[in-house]
């Protein structure tokens, strides 16, 4: 048997036992492929899975932002109509932080609110507005600037209100400021 061998090896035919070898090798071959082909379905269905996601959350945030913005513009127009419950609707729905700065900014910084209402929401003596009010005069800068130019630009953030207290206190919290950015401009 051991001369068939040689001469069927020789003659281009492998033995009996390298032909199994053979068809073992290749089976195990085929199954480790076909496990592969398997894993790399499962990552590409995981990959789609959480590309979806992605997608998901951020068209979410991008509707949250568009939310925002325009319960934003609501919050102003509610401002325009009446102060107190605009600044309240701001406060409620997060997009003011409830500090005489935030909402000092809102006020001094933000396009399209009524000047009169900002007047009227600055003039009034609770507390907490005395507060918005000095952080309000304190956004402006009168460095430099002769009394008339100040007030020019003081004046121009918002309107006067028509009740005498109200123009009391707004003009003594401007005077402060001047004198405090302009010292020693008024000698005693």
């Amino acid at each position: 048997m051991g001369s068939k061998r040689k001469d069927s090896f020789l003659w281009g035919k492998a033995p009996p036992d390298c032909i199994r070898a053979e068809k073992k090798q290749t089976e195990t071959n085929r199954m480790n492929k076909n496990n592969i082909l398997g894993d790399i379905q499962k990552l590409r269905m995981e990959i789609e899975n959480v590309l979806t996601e992605i997608h998901t959350m951020e068209s979410n945030k991008e509707n949250k932002n568009v939310i925002r913005t325009k319960r934003f513009q609501c919050g102003k127009k509610k401002f325009n109509m009446d102060p107190i419950k605009g600044i309240k609707y701001l406060l409620d729905n997060d997009l003011l932080v409830n500090s005489p700065e935030d909402i000092a900014e809102f006020l001094y910084k933000e396009e399209g609110l009524n000047k009169t209402a900002i007047g009227n929401y600055l003039g009034e003596k609770d507390e907490f507005r005395l507060k918005i009010l000095k952080s309000f005069v304190d956004l402006h800068e009168f460095s430099d600037l002769n009394l008339v130019q100040a007030l020019r630009q003081f004046l121009w953030s918002f309107w006067l209100p028509g009740e005498a207290q109200k123009i009391d206190r707004m003009m003594e919290a401007f005077a402060q400021r001047y004198c405090s950015c302009n010292m020693g401009v008024f000698q005693l």
